[in-house]
């Protein structure tokens, strides 16, 4: 068990449907966005293409993750365990060249006596290539991406604040299996005349079990003799509300981490306007937090003090729009009618050669 949370582990939680597909959309999506360096300037700001920072966005931040698996590892780590953490490599001149994933389990945390967090990370053996040694690593060493904290240094995971909300999915999830391991649902009863000594009773659940109990024996013929009778019984999922129950279980978990019950495919509730509804307000209230820890944490613990205040992190929502054609085009519409934007700018968000220019054909 995760000792950040009693109770259930992290890998135990992401066997429910919901904390998985949950985790999936929140840090697949902030992963999925465009993120830039700008510099400020007097007249706004400008992407700076050669900045360290950049190049690891442009072509990975390590030599193992792509930015886009990168960020996503790193949300879903906080999401989970309420902490997420990576070591930050300086090269000779003080600028990063590398940011590596440190699996908060790894990690013990201690309060220095200048008030400082020292991160002391005990590598297992994984394809990582740990050696089990301890080693320190400083706050200002690492980025550190917190959920909610208590005493504002360490992050809580919320499968720790809703622990019992959690279990109850197991428990459901764990009842249903067995009903179906057990022969699906108890369907009816079987009924004689005489009664049966403990031994005949013993062989005969035994005998029933196994050829009639399990789903993989489902629709097998019974055959009764000795005057036994099979009695329907009217009990089923539905009667006993399990398939409710569990339908609650998901809204409840994604209540859990703040998204909306369509995003994660359930939609018991769900018409096409809440559908497009629903898609807004995971933008706005899911991932707009997070994306402004992201960027938060970059600007704090990356950039060089010279830069601070002057050079910006940003991951570009606007891209969360791309799987929304309608929406984007309106947007832009709207920009070029108030001389918000010229056209060729928007082509250029597009992707497009501006329109008084031509591309010559590849020879």
């Amino acid at each position: 068990v995760d000792s950040s949370t009693p109770g259930i582990s992290a890998r135990a939680a992401e066997n429910l449907s919901a904390v998985l597909a949950c985790i999936n959309a929140i840090s697949g999506a902030i992963g999925s966005l465009p993120a830039y360096v700008y510099q400020a300037t007097g007249k706004g700001r400008q992407q700076l293409p050669s900045h360290p920072l950049q190049q690891l966005i442009d072509i990975g931040p390590n030599a193992y993750q792509t930015w886009p698996e990168f960020i996503e590892w790193l949300v879903a780590s906080a999401l989970l365990r309420g902490n997420g953490l990576a070591e930050i490599v300086l090269n000779s001149r003080g600028e990063i060249v590398e940011l590596k994933p440190i699996p908060w389990d790894w990690c013990t945390v201690n309060l220095l006596p200048n008030g400082r967090l020292a991160f002391d990370i005990t590598p297992v053996q994984m394809h990582y290539g740990g050696t089990g040694k301890t080693r320190r690593l400083l706050q200002h060493e690492v980025i550190h991406l917190r959920d909610r904290t208590d005493d504002g240094l360490i992050g809580r995971s919320r499968l720790q604040r809703a622990a019992a909300t959690v279990q109850a999915g197991r428990e459901l999830q764990t009842f249903a299996t067995k009903m179906f391991q057990h022969g699906v649902f108890p369907s009816g009863a079987i009924e004689l005349d005489g009664k049966l000594n403990d031994l005949q009773r013993g062989q005969f659940s035994s005998a029933f079990k196994e050829s009639f109990a399990s789903s993989s024996n489902a629709g097998r013929a019974l055959i009764l003799d000795q005057g036994m009778k099979w009695k329907q019984l009217g009990v089923n999922p539905e009667d006993a509300e399990l398939l409710e129950s569990r339908r609650f279980s998901v809204e409840e978990l994604a209540r859990l981490f703040g998204v909306p019950p369509p995003i994660i495919q359930d939609y018991t509730h769900n018409t096409f306007t809440n559908s497009e509804t629903a898609g807004r307000w995971f933008a706005v209230h899911t991932l707009t937090p997070w994306i402004r820890k992201i960027e938060c944490e970059f600007i704090r613990q990356v950039l060089s003090t010279s830069e601070r205040g002057k050079v910006q992190l940003d991951i570009d929502l606007s891209g969360f729009l791309r799987g929304d054609p309608e929406q984007r085009w309106k947007a832009h519409e709207i920009a070029i009618r108030n001389q918000i934007l010229e056209v060729n700018e928007v082509r250029e968000v597009e992707g497009w050669n501006p329109k008084n220019e031509t591309v010559a054909a590849p020879t």
